[in-house]
């Protein structure tokens, strides 16, 4: 069985300028799917077992959940196509996914990662980050939480 890969999932509006409005990405964790754009470089790289963080960038910058990756990126189903709400025809679906109430807050996270590349903005919509970094993102969520 391989190791899973760590990527943060940069939920954005189907432009790319801005995030997914709140209610937008949010109603995307609760139905545990993620449009994939087919331009993304590490599309190909995403599978089963895989763990993600959920991102709304600019200009709220938090993470709003994690999850599990159920898939590699596919073409909607004609079933998961009804239940899409954005416009990406291919993405992932989500398992164990838990929702942070509240979000959690990039900047918490990058004060504790001693990392000259790590960053709160992307163009990517997929970015591929380190067990070191992923964990990071958990313990801060669990402070925030208690």
């Amino acid at each position: 069985m391989r190791e899973p890969a760590y990527y943060i999932l940069n939920l954005v509006a189907s432009d790319g300028a801005q995030a997914l409005p709140r209610n937008q990405a949010t109603l995307l964790l609760r139905r545990g799917m993620c449009g994939i754009d087919a331009r993304e470089r590490h599309r190909g790289a995403l599978a089963a077992g895989d763990l993600v963080l959920v991102y709304a960038g600019a200009p709220m910058r938090e993470f709003i959940g994690r999850a599990e990756l159920a898939s590699a990126v596919h073409d909607w189903s004609a079933s998961e196509a009804e239940m899409y709400p954005g416009e990406c025809s291919a993405g992932v679906l989500l398992a164990h996914v838990e929702e942070w109430d509240p979000p959690v807050p990039m900047s918490a996270v990058l004060s504790e990662i001693d990392s000259p590349t790590a960053r709160a903005d992307f163009a990517a919509g997929v970015v591929r980050i380190s067990a070191r970094e992923y964990e990071a993102a958990l313990a801060v969520a669990a402070r925030l939480s208690d």
